[in-house]
């Protein structure tokens, strides 16, 4: 396991209870780096710790209760990292927490859709901002904010509009993006890294369906018949039980584990990269849609994806 040299402080993870959030968390402690962690889910982030003490790690790690997109809560974070960790400085911002949901702005419930956007692009917004003063008192700092590929292609097939997850994502491109300009003027020592994921093993699906308060039989029902898939047939538990197991085939069949997508994100900020592509898929459908922009959003060009085993379901 490697972690980042020349960074001296502590790390902070966002969504540190699972997925790529518990893989980062465990590469830099392994690495000797102090971590402060959040997560919604305390008992998430205990398998967090046990997995940091059985890599035999011996850093200080904290982790705290925190939804990202309230204000409140960040800032609460914030103040209990400078506690628990005792400094006024950091050098390590991984913006990492994320929620899939409210995929349609015309027909689904507002709520959900404002859900999904608050988390994955105000996730990073409001520990940006509560972080960054912290971040320009280390002698070297880098804000690492995951995106995704629907951060530069918003959908995942022509029948399933993906709204609200695809703004946000190309929300957080945008926004780190526009921090190189700012940290070139305003903070030199700081870099700015977006990471653009394809599909990894993660818990994203089944773990958004219980940040949207659990299933919604018959918002499934529906968003099912309208991709043609038969439905009429199949009473309310085998519609809750095809929503399980379709979120633990996207985390148990992904082409590129959390544990890989966590090294290829160190890795790539350790050798300065602004622009982080993890996995195969991501390389492949950036260099399509780059290509070919016009017809990026047709049914042939999912056609296409399909056809040379690009396309996956992506986060």
């Amino acid at each position: 396991m490697s972690g980042l040299s020349g960074f001296d402080g502590c790390a902070v993870v966002t969504g540190g209870g699972t997925g790529m959030g518990r893989e980062l968390v465990r590469l830099l402690a392994a690495a000797g780096h102090d971590v402060a962690m959040c997560d919604v889910d305390a008992d998430h982030m205990e398998g967090t710790l046990a997995a940091v003490s059985a890599d035999g790690s011996d850093v200080r790690l904290s982790a705290h209760v925190a939804d990202v997109s309230d204000p409140d809560q960040v800032a609460a974070f914030g103040a209990a990292v400078a506690t628990a960790h005792d400094t006024e400085t950091v050098a390590l911002l991984f913006n990492n927490a994320g929620i899939g949901g409210g995929g349609s702005f015309v027909a689904d419930d507002p709520s959900a859709w404002q859900r999904t956007f608050d988390v994955c692009w105000g996730g990073v917004y409001h520990c940006s901002r509560v972080f960054m003063p912290m971040l320009v008192r280390s002698s070297r700092g880098a804000v690492v904010n995951t995106s995704s590929v629907n951060g530069f292609w918003a959908s995942v097939g022509p029948q399933s509009p993906h709204t609200s997850y695809s703004a946000a994502k190309f929300a957080v491109k945008g926004f780190t993006e526009a921090l190189i300009a700012d940290f070139r003027v305003h903070a030199p020592h700081l870099s700015a890294h977006v990471v653009m994921p394809g599909h990894i093993g993660t818990s994203i699906a089944l773990n958004s369906v219980a940040q949207h308060g659990g299933i919604d039989i018959a918002q499934v029902r529906k968003q099912m018949a309208a991709r043609g898939l038969p439905v009429d047939d199949l009473d309310d538990d085998q519609i809750e039980a095809a929503v399980v197991a379709r979120g633990e085939a996207f985390r148990d069949r992904a082409p590129t584990t959390a544990a890989q997508a966590a090294q290829i994100i160190l890795d790539g900020v350790q050798a300065g990269e602004w622009r982080i592509l993890v996995g195969d898929d991501a390389v492949a459908l950036d260099e399509r849609v780059r290509a070919d922009p016009w017809s990026a959003y047709e049914p042939a060009f999912m056609q296409r994806l399909l056809d040379d085993g690009i396309f996956g379901i992506f986060t």
